[in-house]
């Protein structure tokens, strides 16, 4: 089992967690194929995708030479944590502030990030034991709202989630953010119902050069 410190170095080398809601379980191992060519290794998928903890196992097994993290969000109670982590999620995400999947997570060993928006919420989590803060949704309030939380909590790690693109995500760096999270903006379902995973990789590439030029 991985540990926390090695999951979440993961997912901050790779500076973007793809999230892929509703995705296809027939074009699942390509479009992650091809993010992992693009650089990104941090991969979440959602726990309302029919089926997802058979998809958490085949990516699982279909990536187990392969160093990525594998994770489920919108995870919205302890049962469902516990389900998706025995089907070898390596991390958990909630959209929102849930203190008994921080808990079930920490019992069990795995990373897990708590959604937030407020510095109260922010704080309140970290206390409860959350290992990084998704703050959601980020474009509500942008890059400067995360630099603001950030001021005064400089200890919480943060990943903004929600409207974050190549255009913003070296913003969301330079404010303070560990790592992105991105939706829409980075997996293109169109592209991979036509078997065009190559735009999928070019825009994961994207989204790794405006991180990294925002690191140096």
């Amino acid at each position: 089992m991985r540990t926390k410190h090695d999951v979440f170095q993961q997912l901050r080398d790779s500076g973007v967690v793809a999230v892929l809601r509703g995705v296809d379980a027939d074009t699942l191992i390509d479009i992650t194929d091809a993010l992992v060519a693009g650089g990104v290794s941090g991969i979440e998928l959602t726990a309302d995708t029919p089926g997802i903890a058979d998809m958490v196992e085949e990516l699982d097994a279909s990536f187990a030479d392969e160093e990525i993290a594998i994770g489920v969000g919108t995870v919205l109670d302890s049962e469902t944590a516990r389900t998706v982590m025995l089907s070898g999620a390596d991390f958990v995400v909630s959209p929102s502030l849930h203190e008994d999947v921080i808990d079930t997570c920490n019992r069990y060993g795995t990373l897990v990030a708590p959604g937030i928006m407020t510095p109260t919420e922010a704080i309140t989590g970290y206390e409860a034991g959350a290992d990084l803060l998704k703050v959601f949704p980020a474009s509500s309030l942008g890059p400067g709202h995360l630099g603001s939380i950030k001021g005064p909590l400089g200890q919480i790690p943060l990943m903004p989630t929600g409207g974050v693109s190549p255009d913003n995500a070296g913003d969301y760096i330079d404010a303070g953010a560990e790592c992105v999270g991105a939706g829409s903006a980075l997996v293109d379902y169109e592209a991979a119902a036509r078997g065009e995973f190559e735009e999928i990789t070019d825009t994961a590439k994207r989204f790794r050069a405006v991180i990294d030029d925002a690191r140096q």
